[in-house]
């Protein structure tokens, strides 16, 4: 496992580019930032809030969840979020156009409701796209987390899942029938059937939110964003225990890559043969690049070195 760059300001979201950079979102800084394959570390765009998920759209641009902002708390040379912190500006669907830096909001809200922390993102092979909101914590209360799916063209957005308890990271199984998602707070990974763009197949009670649990971490951590393997085994970033945490839904089988940072958030993949791994490592502020035991899935929208 090598370290690609250090010092950054809370790392999330990376996205593996076909020059060999990865862009990623710095929460802190408040910025989508590039690391070169060199491991300078340059600004691509202003975001002011909190940049969070990220991902390459159907027409080039960086789509980006946007939770707002929070309160930050500084342990000598590292960060954490201080979830309950009054920085909150409202959250949105940003799109980045990296060409100019210029910076667009596309979603704030869905019909009545204004969007409360978006998190993570995955786009599908309809034009759209699936993402979730955290919402925010506050004292003594937190609000509902929401699955939302939503057009790249800003032309419609609507709840699909709603009473989650923090969901967090989102993912298309390989041939994009089933729906995963992460939650934050429980360490439970969950799935749903994918019937359509934006729909989704509900069980009845008592299924959870009308999903399957396909695994969790048992107490021990808390799941962060995730990612998915060609052979669609997902990989969720795991707090406090300082792993990725990879599950097999067909077998039920999970094993766990160690990691030197106790609050991984992220992992995307990439590079010609979609071996490589990068990992944000966030309480270090840092990015780290290894080889994974298998490829990981191609993203829609995707595209290889040399292609």
């Amino acid at each position: 496992m090598r370290v690609l760059a250090s010092g950054l300001q809370f790392p999330e979201g990376p996205v593996a580019m076909p020059d060999g950079s990865v862009l990623l979102v710095e929460m802190a800084r408040e910025t989508l930032s590039r690391v070169r394959p060199d491991g300078r570390v340059e600004v691509a765009a202003k975001v002011p809030g909190g940049p969070n998920g990220a991902a390459v759209g159907p027409d080039g641009r960086i789509y980006l969840c946007n939770n707002g902002g929070m309160g930050w708390v500084r342990d000598g040379a590292f960060l954490r979020p201080k979830l309950t912190g009054a920085s909150f500006k409202g959250g949105s669907i940003d799109v980045v156009d990296l060409s100019t830096g210029k910076l667009e909001r596309l979603y704030d809200r869905c019909g009545a409701h204004l969007l409360g922390g978006p998190n993570d993102l995955v786009f599908d092979r309809h034009g759209g796209f699936w993402f979730t909101d955290n919402g925010k914590r506050r004292e003594r209360d937190l609000d509902f987390g929401y699955i939302y799916w939503a057009k790249a063209d800003g032309s419609e957005i609507r709840e699909v899942v709603g009473g989650l308890m923090t969901p967090n990271g989102v993912g298309l199984s390989p041939d994009h029938k089933t729906l995963y998602m992460s939650e934050t707070i429980t360490g439970r990974l969950m799935a749903w059937d994918v019937t359509g763009p934006g729909e989704l197949r509900k069980r009845t009670w008592p299924a959870l939110h009308g999903g399957d649990v396909v695994g969790s971490d048992g107490g021990r951590g808390l799941f962060d964003s995730l990612a998915v393997s060609a052979s669609g085994r997902v990989c969720v970033a795991t707090l406090y225990r300082a792993a990725v945490s990879e599950f097999d839904p067909a077998t039920g089988l999970v094993r766990r890559e160690a990691v030197p940072d106790m609050l991984p958030t992220n992992i995307c993949f990439g590079g010609a043969d979609m071996c490589t791994a990068w990992i944000t490592l966030s309480h270090e502020g840092r990015l780290v690049e290894t080889q994974w035991r298998e490829p990981g899935l191609r993203l829609e929208h995707q595209t290889l070195p040399g292609e």
